[in-house]
C-alpha cells in the first residue's frame, strides 16, 4: 500500500473516533456540562480520545507526508510541536474534568489501573514534549545531543501512543462496567451487550485500528523523511535551517 491511502485511512479513522466518542456521551450519557455532575465527566473520554490519541497520532505522522520533504523542515517542526501541545492541553483538560467530577462526588482519585496508566501516559507525554522542544527547537541545542536523543524520542513517541490507546480502551471498558449494571440504574447489564455497549465497544475497535495505522506509517522505512537535504547538508539547528 502506498503512503496516501494509509494516511487517508488514518485521517478517516481519527475523525470516526472523535465522532463516536462524542455521540456516545451525548446520546447515552446525557450530554456535556462543566458543573461537577456526570455531564462534566463526559468531557473526559471525549478530550482524551481527541487529544491523547487522535491529535497525538496525526502529529506523529506529519514528517512522513512526502509533500513536505522538498521544503524546509522548520514549518513542519513547528506544526508537529504545536499540534502535540494542543493535544497535551486537551489531555490535561480531560484530566481536570474527571478530577473535578470525582472531587464533587467525593469519589477517590487514581485508584484504578486505568487511572494509573492514564496519568503515567500524560506525564510521559508532557516530559516528551518538553525534552523535544528543548532538544529540537532551541537553536542552542548541540547537534550531538540531537543525534543522541532522536532515536529515543522516536521510540518513546510510539510507546506513548500505545499507552494512550491502552488507557482509552481500558477507560471505555471501565465506564461500561460502572454504568451498565442492570436493574439498579434502568439499564441492561453489560453482559447482555445492549446498544450502548455495542457502540462503545466499536469505538474501542476504531481506536485500536487508528493506532495500528499510525504505527504502520511510522515504522515503514520507505516513508521516513530523508535526513539529508537536496543541498547535501545534514541536520541543522532550527535557526540555521533554510526558510
Amino acid at each position: 500500500m502506498s503512503f496516501y491511502p494509509s494516511y487517508f485511512m488514518c485521517l478517516c479513522l481519527g475523525i470516526l473516533c472523535v465522532v463516536f466518542v462524542s455521540y456516545w456521551n451525548a446520546e447515552w450519557r446525557g450530554g456535556f456540562a462543566w458543573d461537577g455532575s456526570s455531564k462534566q465527566f463526559n468531557w473526559h473520554p471525549v478530550l482524551m480520545v481527541a487529544g491523547l490519541v487522535v491529535m497525538y497520532g496525526n502529529a506523529a505522522v506529519v514528517y512522513r507526508v512526502p509533500l513536505t520533504w522538498g521544503h524546509s523542515k522548520t514549518p513542519w517542526k513547528l506544526m508537529h510541536a504545536a499540534t502535540l501541545l494542543l493535544a497535551l492541553i486537551l489531555s490535561v483538560l480531560g484530566l481536570c474534568a474527571v478530577f473535578d467530577f470525582h472531587n464533587a462526588k467525593t469519589i477517590p482519585n487514581l485508584y484504578s489501573l486505568h487511572s494509573w496508566i492514564g496519568i503515567c501516559t500524560v506525564a510521559l507525554f508532557a516530559s516528551q514534549w518538553v525534552v523535544g522542544f528543548v532538544t529540537f527547537l532551541l537553536p542552542c541545542s548541540p547537534l550531538e545531543i540531537r543525534k543522541l536523543i532522536k532515536p529515543l524520542h522516536v521510540w518513546m513517541g510510539a510507546i506513548i501512543l500505545v499507552l494512550s490507546i491502552v488507557s482509552c480502551i481500558s477507560g471505555i471498558n471501565e465506564k461500561l462496567f460502572f454504568s451498565l449494571k442492570g436493574n439498579d440504574n434502568m439499564t441492561q447489564p453489560y453482559a447482555k451487550l445492549p446498544s450502548e455497549a455495542l457502540f462503545a465497544n466499536s469505538l474501542g475497535v476504531l481506536i485500536v485500528l487508528f493506532g495500528l495505522v499510525v504505527l504502520y506509517i511510522l515504522h515503514n522505512q520507505s516513508w521516513r523523511r530523508p535526513e539529508v537535504g537536496h543541498d547535501g547538508e545534514g541536520y541543522r539547528p532550527l535557526s540555521h535551517e533554510e526558510s
